[in-house]
């Protein structure tokens, strides 16, 4: 079958599993995995395999790029020590206890091949966890948490791998591996930063979102490739170039950019994301047969042995996660309590039963399945370390995935009081109105050309902003959610109008009495409308 359309029957495939998830109530790319590796298995499909600088070079970048832009800047600052610790010194670990496991249990394997499958299963991918996490309420500090760290822990991952499987062929000693990912993200932040601020930059001066929506898409790879080429970090230059281009583009784009870029980078990442998720289902088969064909007989590591050890990994990095994150989590209670006593600011910690849950979600995904797939044809044992990586991937993708909602009720956890968001953000409102309503309330009010406003339309002005405020105060005091407020019958209400007014709008265009380009202007205006209108009811129905 020809690759295009291959492609095509993907795409539509993870639409409709896209679809059919929240039925299910799973994440969406637990569904993906579990089809591809039910269609592998029919007899008679044709061997896929995930070329792996495919994966690093082109869909990594603007992977991390689209979730480094929607993660706030002071949450990532807030807990940048959580963050660190998990994806700095947790992958280390790992990938150190892991490997001399292996290199223990596998005569023969090498130090640096066993290290550099630690550095390919050490690395968590978030997606399904914060997807899960987001619907059933997790606390907002966890949330932060697994998607900062798996923002930088994939550059601590490939740092420690590019040093492994240069040590494979003895071009490096192990004592240099601090002081190589030292230099390498050093490097990448500076090249990030530049990054960032040009976009930032160069970006705020184009008026046209369609133009600037398609600059944003060369930023991962303009931050990424230069940054390659000198040996360090391309994607920690991707996460922090999409982090200072997220925290400035809300003051330097325009509102119309930002709403154009978010919709077009969320359905990238759904693509790209679940693209990957379906071609891991999908490559089971190939991986196996190639493990299996290149056995080194049973007193080494066949392709059994590799599958028991890829649980026993994955068992294993459950454990060392849970050792890193329960004392973590105890020191963040300390330093919460610490500030209660003396009167300072502070987050409410999540104790115990919040480590179990961030363990929990440690699972693995894309960069694992990429990264051992880069492995060097000549190191030892390559198909079984690939066929290891692989097993963790799966195994804690289905198996914690799967079990993960169930974790987080048994855990009692919760973060997200509805009321109390509703009630900040009709607070917040008002602050924005009383910011709003010193423009208005000099004698004399004008434009920034100068010309004279008349009071009347003063009061237009100030009348909108006062409705946006009250609508957001009905929300915060309705107990009722089935009883419809004004504000909210306003808006279903017009919605019905609306409707009407597009059916006119249709009839008027069989008729041919108006320019086409007049038809496509009214077009525009009814959708911006209605496209503010439901998503002020989606809001409510949060």
């Amino acid at each position: 079958m020809r690759p295009e359309i291959i492609a095509v029957i993907g795409l539509i495939v993870i639409v409709a599993l896209a679809a059919l998830a929240p039925k299910l109530r799973l994440a969406t790319p637990l569904v993906v995995v579990i089809v591809g590796l039910g269609v592998s298995l029919i007899p008679g499909v044709p061997p896929i395999t995930i070329p792996s600088e495919w994966v690093l070079a082109v869909v990594l970048p603007p992977l991390l790029y689209s979730s480094a832009i929607n993660v706030p800047l002071v949450d990532f600052r807030k807990n940048l020590g959580s963050i660190t610790v998990l994806s700095v010194v947790l992958v280390f670990a790992s990938a150190f206890i892991i490997g001399l496991g292996l290199w223990a249990i596998v005569p023969g394997i090498g130090f640096p091949a066993a290290i550099a499958l630690g550095a390919v299963i050490s690395p968590t991918d978030a997606v399904a966890a914060t997807s899960i996490g987001k619907r059933l309420g997790l606390p907002p500090r966890l949330i932060a948490t697994l998607e900062g760290e798996s923002l930088v822990n994939d550059a601590s991952a490939l740092v420690l791998l590019r040093s492994a499987t240069v040590a494979i062929s003895g071009g490096v000693a192990f004592g240099g591996v601090v002081i190589d990912f030292f230099t390498s993200s050093v490097i990448a932040v500076a090249i990030g930063l530049v990054v960032g601020f040009l976009a930032v930059f160069v970006r705020s001066r184009l008026r046209d979102s369609v133009l600037n929506t398609a600059l944003s898409f060369t930023i991962p790879f303009v931050a990424y490739l230069p940054t390659e080429v000198l040996n360090a970090s391309g994607v920690l230059a991707v996460v922090v170039a999409g982090l200072y281009t997220g925290h400035h583009g809300a003051r330097r784009f325009t509102a119309v950019t930002r709403l154009s870029e978010r919709l077009n980078w969320r359905t990238i990442n759904f693509l790209l994301e679940n693209g990957v998720f379906l071609l891991m289902g999908l490559a089971l088969k190939e991986i196996v047969t190639t493990a299996v064909v290149r056995d080194h007989g049973a007193a080494s590591l066949d392709a059994t042995g590799a599958i028991l050890f890829g649980v026993l990994a994955a068992l294993a990095l459950l454990g060392i996660r849970f050792g890193f994150v329960a004392p973590l989590l105890f020191v963040q209670r300390w330093w919460a309590n610490r500030r209660r006593t003396i009167g300072r600011p502070h987050e409410s910690p999540v104790g115990m039963r919040g480590s179990v849950v961030l363990t929990w979600a440690g699972m693995r995904g894309v960069v694992t399945v990429a990264a051992a797939q880069s492995l060097p044809e000549g190191t030892p044992f390559r198909a079984q370390l690939i066929l290891i990586a692989f097993t963790v991937a799966v195994v804690t993708l289905l198996g914690q995935g799967m079990t993960l909602p169930a974790v987080i009720r048994l855990s009692g956890v919760r973060g997200v009081d509805k009321a109390a968001d509703e009630e900040s953000f009709a607070t917040l409102v008002d602050e924005l109105r009383e910011a709003g309503e010193e423009t208005l309330r000099a004698e004399g009010v004008r434009l920034p050309s100068g010309e004279a406003v008349e009071p009347i339309v003063v009061e237009r002005v100030r009348t909108d902003a006062q409705l946006r405020s009250e609508s957001a105060w009905e929300n915060a005091r309705e107990a009722d959610e089935d009883a419809g407020t004004p504000h909210r019958q306003y808006r279903e209400l017009r919605l019905e109008v609306l409707k009407a007014e597009r059916g006119a709008l249709l009839d008027a265009r069989s008729r041919g009495d108006y320019p086409s380009r007049v038809l496509a202007r009214a077009q525009t205006m009814l959708d911006q409308e209605e496209a503010r209108l439901y998503q002020a009811v989606a809001d409510d129905d949060e």
